[in-house]
Parts: C-alpha cells; structure tokens; sequence
C-alpha cells in the first residue's frame, strides 16, 4: 500500500474501530501525522502563535483532528497481529509499555481470518489462503513472499 492509498484509507474510516490495518497502513500513516505535525509547528512559528514548548494553535487543532484517527488505525493494526486494540493503553506505561507496544505493532499480519475480520495481507479463501498463494518453489513466486504458517 502506498502513501497517498494508506493516509486516505485511514481518512475514510476516520473513526472505524473494526477490522484489520496492514503494517504499511499504519506506519506510511504515522509518518504522514509526522509529517503534518512538523508542518503545523511552522505554520505557528511563523504566525507567533507558537508557546515556547513549539505547541500552537494550528498544531493543536491539526493534532486533535488526528486524534481518532491515529487511535482507530493502531486498534486496526493491533487487530490484524491478533490483538484487542485495548493493547494500546500499554503505551501508556512509561518505557517498557511504549516498547512491547512497538513490538506489537511491528510484527506480521495473522494469516488469514482472525476474531478481528479478512487479513488485508493474506486474504482468507476456501483453503485459508487468498487468491494467487503459491507454495514456496512454484513458478512465478515472488522472492519476497512469506508462506504463511499452516
């Protein structure tokens, strides 16, 4: 998934709790929230709407537009590794929740269908595998390509 396809799918389900994020989703949105926030500290810079922590007018109001969304798409993500997006309250937790939170939202999709819903990654069909899986070794596999486990 693209940047543009990955920021506009999380626009689309602005506060869509239900189903499954794909690792690139997430992270390309993350970078865009980023990207946004460094641009809003500018704008209020330049306005002098800035306090000395660099926080403004623009970047609150920007920030609280992201809120649900950033909060929707890592319940998402969390949801396609097998997780409640609950998991997220972890972060909470100084340093070692921030950590394991990370590692939950780094690690592969769940093959298949999970409680959450379809696997974005590994569309679920009448074998458990989505359309065009190959077995490791067949003609045409794609070097990149994972098996999922089964």
């Amino acid at each position: 998934m693209s940047f543009t396809e990955s920021v506009a799918s999380v626009l689309r389900q602005y506060v869509g709790f239900r189903g499954r994020a794909r690792r690139s989703e997430y992270w390309w949105f993350v970078l865009f929230t980023l990207l946004v926030s460094l641009a809003t500290s500018g704008i209020d810079t330049m306005l002098g709407t800035a306090d000395e922590l660099g926080n403004g007018t623009v970047g609150t109001v920007v920030g609280l537009a992201l809120l649900l969304p950033s909060l929707a798409v890592g319940a998402r993500r969390l949801h396609d590794t097998g997780r409640s997006g609950w998991w997220q309250l972890i972060g909470l937790i100084p340093i070692v929740g921030q950590i394991v939170l990370l590692v939950f939202l780094v690690q592969d999709s769940d093959p298949g269908t999970n409680q959450h819903g379809l696997g974005p990654k590994y569309p679920a069909s009448a074998e458990g595998y989505g359309p065009g899986y190959r077995q490791p070794g067949e003609p045409g596999q794609d070097p990149g390509h994972r098996t999922p486990p089964g």
